[in-house]
């Protein structure tokens, strides 16, 4: 593997992040006989007009916007990091354009973070494993200059914020690094073993740095019990996901094998297997993620982010680029990081 990351990997991330959002925003809670009803065949899904985005674009450029704070103040840290993306998720919590059907976990915990006088850790929402932390991660797999401890403890904070259950940490965890790995130029058909190799070296790893005291939040005995529970999880996924990688269809439902994706680690591997079914054909995994009967949204916001760490902006028409919604803010951040 190239250690060298591919040309404009996070322009292309960012962009196929929002388009999957996009295109499965219309389908989410429909099974697929509905959504094929309405669509036509799942091949030929069309960008809708106006390309609007769910609160999985908004959270990812809060996130986006708080990091890229947070480095322009020096090197990453946990207080550091904390303290913009915290701002910069209450400032989306009260936005007017915070109208897109925001889970409830994130509602919470955003709630709670705006009193300034409560602790982060007191406001996460330790029993959540929803897939709202790992839908929002890519910038912190794009961001530049990242050791792989301030990558590992960075996507575990962020998720924390908000939720705070082991699998929710490990599972955007996971996410970073597999965009990382993407962006990197690994070859997405080993990309699963390496997500694997990733999760058993930090399986009982619980950063205190990172994390401080939340653990305690919860009913497990020890640190590395409460960690270790969320990285097993993850892994009992990946097993599933290298399965269907090889034997899946493609004209199958991929939520059949890998799980609806409402929760962290469903999310990622299904994600997952939409692109590693279409690796070199970003819109037609695309299509396949937002005709789901699942989280289609966040599915296919997280196959558009592998895709285009993978291929870059050129994976993406440009015909549906240009219009989609807060175009401009996506491709600067992305121009901001692949310099």
């Amino acid at each position: 593997m190239t250690t060298t990351v591919r040309k404009q990997a996070a322009t292309g991330a960012l962009l196929g992040l929002a388009l999957g959002d996009a295109l499965g925003f219309p389908t989410e809670f429909n099974d697929v006989p509905s959504i094929l009803a309405k669509c036509g065949p799942w091949r030929e899904m069309e960008l809708p007009r106006p390309a609007i985005v769910t609160d999985d674009t908004q959270m990812t450029l809060a996130l986006g916007r708080g990091l890229r704070t947070a480095m322009d103040r020096g090197s990453l840290a946990p207080k550091r990091l904390e303290r913009p993306v915290r701002e910069e998720f209450v400032d989306w919590l009260h936005s007017p354009d915070n109208n897109r059907a925001p889970g409830n976990t994130c509602l919470t915990a955003c709630h709670l973070l705006g009193d300034d006088t409560r602790r982060w850790q007191d406001a996460s929402q330790i029993h959540s494993k929803g897939c709202g932390a790992n839908m929002r991660v890519a910038p912190i797999g794009l961001a530049p200059g990242l050791s792989d401890e301030q990558r590992s403890g960075a996507a575990q904070l962020q998720s924390a914020l908000t939720h705070g259950h082991p699998t929710a940490l490990a599972a955007s965890d996971l996410t970073a690094h597999a965009v990382r790995l993407l962006a990197q130029g690994a070859d997405p058909t080993g990309l699963v073993g390496l997500l694997r190799s990733y999760a058993l070296d930090h399986r009982t790893h619980y950063d205190h740095t990172w994390l401080g005291d939340l653990w305690t939040r919860s009913q497990d005995p020890s640190p590395e019990h409460f960690i270790a529970r969320g990285w097993d999880e993850c892994l009992a996924v990946l097993e599933r996901l290298q399965r269907a990688a090889r034997t899946v269809s493609p004209e199958t439902d991929p939520c059949l094998a890998t799980g609806d994706g409402w929760i962290a680690e469903e999310a990622l591997a299904t994600g997952l297997l939409c692109f590693l079914l279409f690796p070199d054909e970003p819109l037609t995994a695309l299509r396949r993620a937002a005709c789901t009967k699942g989280d289609s949204d966040s599915i296919a916001c997280l196959t558009g982010a592998f895709a285009g760490a993978w291929l870059g902006p050129d994976a993406w028409p440009a015909e549906w680029a240009d219009r989609i919604e807060y175009h401009g803010e996506l491709v600067a951040l992305g121009a901001l990081w692949d310099r």
